[in-house]
């Protein structure tokens, strides 16, 4: 997958964990507890949803690099 197929897929789950965001506003650099205000419950959420999108485990002391939708791409890209 290129980073622009790896951050449309995030986006895609992002948006199916909070439906209010929208997608064509999300920063590369947006936080997605700070800036789009995800609860712990989203994040998890959102990580169970790329684990079963990408088959990457994402273990808890990963989260911050999953934290903007850059930093996932970089981190899915390695992963994957």
């Amino acid at each position: 997958m290129s980073p622009n197929d790896i951050r449309t897929a995030f986006l895609e789950e992002l948006v199916k964990v909070a439906p209010d965001i929208e997608p064509d506003t999300v920063g590369d650099d947006d936080h997605i507890q700070e800036d789009l205000e995800l609860d712990s419950m989203d994040v998890l959420n959102l990580v169970t949803a790329l684990h079963v999108r990408f088959g990457v485990d994402i273990p808890e002391r990963d989260y911050p690099q999953i934290a903007t939708p850059a930093l996932a791409v970089t981190y899915l890209a390695k992963a994957g």
